[in-house]
């Protein structure tokens, strides 16, 4: 018989891992904390639940995340299934209507006879084998169990969640429906409009509007991927035009002409009732959100359903910590997943979870934890976490520049990602054959 495993924390990389474990008939406690003990920013009780993004990114394989996602399904991924599952229209990536994917997978988990799911805060790391996938929320006495075993301070950064707009509230008459270069349905997303001098008025007014304190801020640095936008303003007047604001592929139908910025609203659940405002993390305090945004074309009368606000993430300094088989150095039966591992971003996360479950469950039927090929893009990205310099370590996106060249790949940027991609498949193919390992399904 297996030895039973411990997995604390019930977002997606803790789901993942529990649901690997549990398809591999090795039996699991789940530990969530939420209801009994609240996070800032989570609003529900469900596993898995979505809170800065309601978007996993891009789908195509010749993108970083779009291979991570191809990965992960041949792994058996229950994440991915499920935000197949729970689609909403997003060009070429791959978004989700939120309640309805957590609600899919608390359900998969809830049903699986190997798992329970324990609502308790844990408060010191469990005995035995165990998956460590608390998340950048973690509680702050789970926090100083963690900075004790590991013997060193935790690392810090202030992260970000956007606005999301009620559907009924946008003007349609003033924003337009497309995507960058008609890409998925062609009409993903709605976009607002801004002329030079709107743009100009609105940057403006980010710089002067009232932000929220933010404790330990000038010892804390932001996350260079998910910098707030008045951030982005401070740093030059074009920053934010060729960033979340960029109108690149996209042309106004009322005018036949390129805007010069705009913002994008991306269609937050399947009822089409709410819309995130795209790269719109902020600092801002409340009030002065709603005063601010409402000066952009077609939010005049926006009615926010959640406004944005700045959090703490904590994750540990991977490379001192942690192997590519995302164990411990110094205890082997713990495992770390998810963005406190040092990754960043949802489908890193959950693929942190699925790899620290699937060696788990060979742990826990007496078997050694295995290593991805480092021509994968999980492989790559676990080789990076465990093997970068350490001390100045900031979390890592999945990225073609972790891969290995490929040889013969040639030709232009997008043909050389393909020929990358197909090789990154091809080893995992390749690796499950030889490994005998099947990947679990979903029933």
């Amino acid at each position: 018989m297996p030895q039973p495993v411990t997995v604390v924390g019930g977002g997606l990389a803790g789901s993942e891992a529990a649901w690997q474990l549990a398809r591999r008939g090795v039996p699991v406690r789940l530990h969530e904390m939420r209801p009994t003990r609240p996070t800032p920013v989570h609003r529900t009780s469900a596993l898995a639940e979505l809170v800065c993004s309601n978007s996993l990114k891009a789908l195509d394989p010749a993108t970083p995340h779009g291979l991570l996602k191809a990965e992960m399904e041949r792994l058996g991924s229950l994440i991915v299934r499920c935000a197949h599952r729970t689609r909403v229209p997003a060009g070429g990536a791959l978004a989700v209507d939120r309640d309805a994917f957590s609600d899919a997978v608390t359900v998969a988990l809830l049903e699986e006879p190997n798992v329970t799911v324990v609502r308790e805060e844990v408060t010191a790391i469990p005995e035995g084998i165990v998956v460590l996938a608390a998340g950048p929320m973690v509680s702050d006495a789970l926090r100083d169990a963690l900075a004790r075993f590991i013997g060193r301070d935790y690392l810090y950064f202030f992260d970000a969640i956007s606005p999301v707009v009620e559907a009924d509230s946008i003007d349609r008459d003033l924003v337009f429906p497309a995507s960058r270069y008609g890409k998925g349905g062609g009409e993903d997303y709605l976009n607002c409009p801004l002329n030079e001098a709107e743009y100009d008025a609105f940057v403006s007014a980010l710089l002067s509007g009232e932000k929220a304190p933010l404790h330990e801020v000038d010892r804390t640095p932001f996350f260079e991927g998910c910098l707030p936008i008045e951030e982005m303003a401070r740093r030059g007047r074009d920053t934010l035009r060729f960033g979340p604001m960029k109108p690149v592929g996209l042309v106004n139908p009322r005018t036949g002409v390129r805007p010069f910025a705009v913002v994008q609203l991306r269609q937050d659940n399947l009822a089409a009732e709410h819309y995130s405002m795209v790269g719109f993390q902020t600092q801002l305090r409340w009030p002065e959100q709603t005063r601010i945004f409402r000066t952009l074309p077609g939010l005049a009368g926006a009615e926010f359903v959640r406004l944005g606000q700045i959090h703490r993430n904590c994750y540990i300094d991977a490379p001192t910590v942690l192997l590519d088989t995302l164990q411990a150095r110094s205890r082997p039966t713990l495992f770390f997943a998810g963005q406190i591992s040092g990754v960043e971003g949802y489908t890193e996360s959950a693929a942190t979870g699925l790899l620290a479950g699937m060696n788990a469950a060979r742990l826990a039927w007496d078997q050694p934890a295995r290593t991805l090929p480092p021509s994968t893009m999980l492989g790559a990205l676990c080789r990076y976490v465990s093997s970068a310099p350490a001390g100045e370590y900031q979390p890592m996106n999945a990225a073609f520049g972790l891969l290995p060249p490929v040889e013969g790949e040639r030709g232009k940027k997008r043909d050389r990602r393909a020929h990358r991609a197909a090789a990154a498949l091809a080893a995992l193919d390749a690796w499950l054959a030889a490994c005998g390992d099947e990947a679990p399904t979903l029933s």
